[in-house]
């Protein structure tokens, strides 16, 4: 099945950590603390969403890291291509050379616009989704009610 990278997923919750005012406009070691997202690993996840544009980051005793934009305007796709390069979906579904050199694969009917749906969806999917998705599962509703919606994957794609 195919999914994001453990370091997209690290990226986005450090990220939704960051919108909080807990850790807004703070040190990474303050963010990783908050997120859970293992603090030697962030600083070089940091500097790709830096060199991205996804986030801001400031050395020094008045520096720290925060969004670049406002969560409504960052999308999942900018920070997967952030995270792990333009090409973070490959060109063959079974990862062979098959899809480059013209090779008839099974996959090759429906791989490439298969993989722009899933690039659309992402560009659709924004921060701020994934924020209120995440504050939704950190105060379920109390025992005996139900929520009025049932648990989604946190990327739907239709």
């Amino acid at each position: 099945m195919f999914s994001l990278s453990q370091g997209v997923g690290y990226a986005v919750k450090a990220l939704v950590c960051m919108e909080g005012r807990d850790c807004a406009t703070q040190y990474t070691r303050a963010i990783a603390a908050c997120s859970g997202v293992p603090a030697s690993y962030l600083p070089k996840i940091f500097k790709k969403l830096a060199a991205g544009g996804v986030i801001e980051a400031k050395r020094g005793r008045s520096g720290g890291t925060r969004l670049a934009r406002i969560p409504e305007r960052i999308s999942l796709l900018e920070i997967a291509e952030a995270v792990e390069g333009k090409d973070f979906l490959p060109d063959c579904l079974l990862g062979e050379a098959y899809c480059r050199d013209g090779t008839a694969c099974p996959c090759r009917d429906f791989w490439p616009r298969e993989r722009e749906r899933i690039r659309r969806e992402l560009g659709r999917i924004s921060l701020a989704r994934m924020i209120a998705m995440e504050r939704s599962q950190a105060n379920p509703p109390p025992l005996g009610r139900t929520s009025a919606r049932p648990n989604r994957l946190p990327i739907p794609i239709s």
